[in-house]
């Protein structure tokens, strides 16, 4: 399974996590999907970076996404990067191309 990383997780992994995997996940993570080549998953990595490292105590999975990805259909992603909250393995919040850190900083307050 991929490294749940507190604060920042800089890679995008292409492990294919499986919805059991992630539903067992406890406590708050954010699952964020991309890619490293997308352009607007690129501008949003600072943002993200800094509002990561002030939620130490949350998890962060990067997962590489793209057709055929059955955890990205199950989360209807659609665009990258999409960033959802899961409080222990359930949805509460999500946001797609954040363009400011107070977005996300929101979303983490849930």
């Amino acid at each position: 399974m991929t490294d749940v990383v507190t604060g920042f997780n800089a890679t995008y992994s292409e492990d294919d996590l499986t919805l059991e995997q992630i539903t067992a996940l406890e406590g708050d993570v954010v699952l964020e999907f991309g890619t490293s080549w997308c352009g607007y998953c690129k501008r949003a990595q600072p943002l993200i970076e800094e509002v990561m490292d002030d939620f130490t105590d949350v998890g962060h999975v990067k997962i590489f996404d793209g057709q055929g990805k059955p955890v990205g259909r199950h989360f209807q992603v659609k665009l990258w990067p999409t960033l959802i909250l899961l409080h222990n393995g359930e949805e509460v919040g999500r946001v797609v191309r954040p363009d400011s850190a107070d977005e996300l900083r929101r979303l983490l307050d849930l």
